[in-house]
């Protein structure tokens, strides 16, 4: 996989979710919510890293699909964010545009991954 786009876009997502964890915490005095997005958002990244060396075509598929549900996991808790007031629009459109871009990604990767089969 190398230095891939869905590598470096997947690591950066998850430093902003650090950031907003660190956020909501300090400063809204958030922690059951901010430790969902913080557990499911720096996943993404950490399952691409692990596909990176899989032990085959099939456990590749497998990791990036994890990667894949903990994305779509990650929306869910930047809209419930949202809808509870704890992020603004502009920052919570900003983090979901970033995750949709890596569902997109990710779908892609899988997609091809399973057509080499």
């Amino acid at each position: 996989m190398g230095e891939s786009i869905l590598k470096t876009k997947s690591y950066a997502f998850a430093v902003e979710v650090v950031k907003l964890s660190q956020f909501l915490v300090s400063e809204k005095k958030e922690f059951v919510l901010s430790k969902q997005l913080l557990r499911s958002g720096t996943a993404i990244g950490a399952l691409i890293r692990e596909a990176e060396f899989a032990q085959s075509a099939k456990d590749f598929i497998n990791k990036m699909s994890i990667a894949l549900k903990e994305a779509n996991e990650t929306l869910y808790w930047l809209d419930l964010l949202n809808d509870t007031s704890y992020l603004v629009s502009p920052q919570h459109q900003e983090l979901k545009e970033k995750c949709k871009e890596l569902v997109a990604m990710l779908v892609s990767s899988v997609k091809t991954a399973k057509s080499k089969l």
